[in-house]
């Protein structure tokens, strides 16, 4: 029985590689005044999209990958469709429809490298949700989500989803984050990633012509916020394995990192600030972080206490094993997928 279940999921796996397209955003203002007469975000749809008897979509479940990511690469591979996409699984795709946005600055979807290089507007996450709900409403035809959800950066667009659209979904689940301002060490590794790119003699002010030996320092930065030191040391038990291990990571994103847009991807996060906003939220929560979170460490507290302030919210702190990735965590449903599940099993209908 256990190897026909495995099967079955292993083939709904295969399957779901989904339907892919582009929404085209006319003259978008950003909140920084900018505009662009266009803008693309890329998306990934598994699954049909169903509406009640007045029309109101019952079934959408909206999942955002976090910086630097992908929506199909992030949310397709067996280690999370594997877990929740199959038949009977917490998001079966014979019953959901999943939307899974290449977020603005990311994958195919518009950014600085696809020619404005430094001029490309300095988007931020309000800019990133305002287009993922435009790509929703216009061009997916989706009036109400069942759920949103997101890893690290995604788990902030959550959150954000909460406060500025508060009545379109039943329910969030944002994993690996904090419901606060982006300050202290998290703030510093990304002025340190931005610094090193845009401090390199070669940058040119974002027209570089070739690659930046400052790459290689914001990628072992980059590095340094998922680290999870149990997970690490196993990997790496001696001198040599750890020092061709980091330097194999290090060489993977320089060569498929363009600068600009991970300048850009990480700056934007800098008004990001839900703990302002918590009266203006309505929808159940349920929060996931790791406790070997290098970049959202429990000892900050900047999770619960504003958590508890939310009716139908709850918190849940995974603590650290031999199964958990640090950072990392969030986008392994076999480690929290019980939390998940039962959260979306008792979420009502809004």
């Amino acid at each position: 029985m256990r190897t026909i279940v495995l099967l079955a999921c292993l083939a709904a796996t295969a399957s779901a590689q989904g339907r892919q397209g582009d929404y085209v955003a006319k003259n978008f203002r950003f909140t920084t005044g900018e505009t662009l007469p266009e803008i693309k975000i890329h998306y990934t749809t598994v699954g049909t999209p169903r509406q009640d008897a007045r029309g109101v979509t019952r079934n959408a479940v909206m999942i955002l990958h976090g910086t630097g990511g992908t929506g199909r690469g992030t949310f397709l591979g067996r280690g999370w469709a594997g877990e929740l996409y199959g038949p009977g699984q917490a998001l079966d795709t014979t019953k959901f429809f999943i939307v899974l946005p290449d977020n603005l600055g990311h994958g195919e979807s518009s950014k600085p490298s696809d020619g404005l290089k430094a001029k490309f507007p300095k988007y931020t996450y309000d800019d990133m949700v305002k287009l993922q709900y435009q790509l929703l409403t216009e061009g997916l035809g989706v009036n109400h989500m069942r759920l949103v959800m997101g890893t690290s950066m995604g788990c902030m667009h959550s959150w954000a989803w909460l406060y500025t659209y508060p009545d379109f979904m039943d329910g969030s689940v944002p994993l690996a984050c904090a419901p606060t301002p982006i300050v202290g060490r998290n703030r510093m590794i990304r002025t340190a990633i931005m610094d090193a790119l845009r401090n390199d003699p070669h940058y040119a002010n974002g027209d570089y012509t070739g690659p930046l030996e400052g790459m290689k320092a914001a990628q072992g930065f980059l590095w340094v916020m998922g680290a999870a030191p149990l997970n690490n040391h196993r990997q790496a038990p001696t001198r040599p394995v750890a020092d061709s291990m980091m330097r194999a990571t290090v060489a993977r994103g320089t060569a498929s990192t363009d600068p600009n847009n991970m300048i850009w991807y990480f700056d934007a996060s800098r008004d990001y600030d839900p703990s302002k906003f918590l009266d203006q939220i309505k929808a159940p929560l349920l929060h996931i972080n790791s406790a070997d979170d290098f970049v959202n460490p429990p000892e900050l507290g900047n999770v619960a206490p504003y958590v508890a302030k939310l009716k139908h919210a709850k918190f849940v702190l995974i603590p650290i094993s031999e199964q958990t990735r640090g950072h990392g965590t969030h986008s392994l449903p076999a480690v929290w997928g019980n939390h998940f599940r039962e959260f979306l099993n008792g979420l009502p209908e809004r």
